[in-house]
């Protein structure tokens, strides 16, 4: 065995709702859920979500953050963690894109192109790139990139995580805090 984490579409999602099914059971007028209007769930995003990093071939597009949008909101959620991950990037070992959090309770959307840039609706955390905002897809060509959004509804205070957090390290932090996850996948090829 070589020690490496192999990520899946599947096991990214999977993970972060079993961290959920150890919190309390929460009721919600209506189900947890996450979408966006920038692409349909298991649908290519566009080009413009794509990151624009200078010297990479691969970073084609506009680095424009999706517009996400999450209703039935848990009772006694304080604030939300956002990630972004794409479990076949680098090869199979996946790439964490975002990592957003401390995300107020009455925040429930983020504009197209909010995410790009730094916002006082959330604390970024640090990606694969080590960057604190919204890094989108340098897909290669070939076959689409499976690109999991996922929303955490907490109930930390909005100011409890410091800034700079990598995606395993909040996980770490979720057990007995979260109370419910919603997600959607978008794809993107480079074209």
């Amino acid at each position: 065995m070589s020690g490496k984490i192999h990520f899946t579409r599947q096991s990214a999602f999977a993970g972060a709702l079993a961290l959920c099914a150890l919190a309390p059971a929460a009721e919600a007028a209506e189900p947890f859920a996450l979408r966006s209007d920038t692409f349909k769930d298991g649908t290519l995003m566009p080009r413009k979500v794509a990151n624009n990093t200078a010297g990479n071939a691969n970073c084609v597009g506009e680095n424009v953050s999706p517009h996400l949008a999450w209703s039935g909101v848990p009772e006694g959620t304080k604030s939300f963690v956002i990630t972004m991950v794409d479990p076949e990037g680098r090869g199979g070992a996946g790439v964490h894109h975002w990592v957003a959090y401390g995300i107020p309770p009455d925040v429930t959307s983020l504009a197209e192109g909010e995410a790009s840039k730094p916002s006082p609706k959330l604390v970024g955390g640090k990606s694969t790139q080590g960057l604190a905002v919204y890094a989108g897809p340098c897909t290669p060509p070939g076959s689409p990139h499976h690109y999991t959004f996922v929303v955490i509804a907490t109930d930390f205070e909005t100011t409890e995580l410091p800034p700079g957090l990598t995606i395993p390290e909040v996980w770490a932090k979720l057990p007995g805090r979260a109370k419910a996850a919603a997600g959607l996948v978008g794809l993107f090829v480079k074209p």
